[in-house]
């Protein structure tokens, strides 16, 4: 009895964390976003193995956090290359879901990245249009100013953050005043 028990309690625990893992997606991924995780474009779907489907915009995003990386190591020509594959699969996601601020916001930095300064500005603006608020478009927006030297710009997008007690505040802040560089 006390065998058959501990069987099936053992079935119960291993179809439970199954179930949890295929249907839980965790975070949104997206760095300086807001909390919504809005820029998802659908839930990971289950495939005929059990494992997760990555959308489009998680793909994106790691293209990003890699960029990231070889910016660090100085490897431009590779930061370069992780950047247009992430921009291809956020306009992928932007329209099979348009309006996502967190798509908006990165359309708008690897656009940015990649030397289109007025795209990547209207970028960032149509992000704004639904999320006003939206931490990462504000700092990356005002980064953008800064670059262009728009630094009166800058200080709006510096205003809008003002009361957010974040880290987006801090690095645009310091940007402006030239005491930082930017990190992207």
């Amino acid at each position: 009895m006390k065998k058959t028990i501990t069987i099936l309690l053992f079935f119960i625990l291993i179809i439970s964390n199954n179930s949890y893992s295929a249907g839980s997606s965790g975070s949104s991924g997206s760095s300086g976003s807001s909390s919504s995780g809005s820029g998802s474009s659908g839930s990971g779907n289950s495939g005929g193995d059990g494992e997760l489907t990555k959308t489009n915009y998680e793909k994106a995003v790691a293209h990003i956090k890699w960029a990231k990386k070889y910016e660090k190591k100085e490897k431009a020509e590779k930061a370069k290359k992780r950047y247009v594959k992430a921009q291809k699969l956020l306009l992928k996601s932007n329209k099979r879901k348009p309006l996502q601020a967190d798509t908006l916001n990165y359309l708008g930095f690897t656009t940015r990245k990649l030397g289109d300064y007025k795209k990547g500005e209207e970028y960032y603006l149509q992000g704004l249009q639904i999320e006003p608020n939206h931490r990462g478009i504000n700092e990356y927006l005002g980064e953008l100013y800064v670059v262009t030297d728009r630094i009166d710009m800058a200080k709006e997008r510096l205003g809008v953050l003002k009361t957010c007690n974040c880290e987006e505040y801090e690095e645009l802040k310091g940007i402006i005043d030239g005491t930082k560089k930017s990190k992207y």
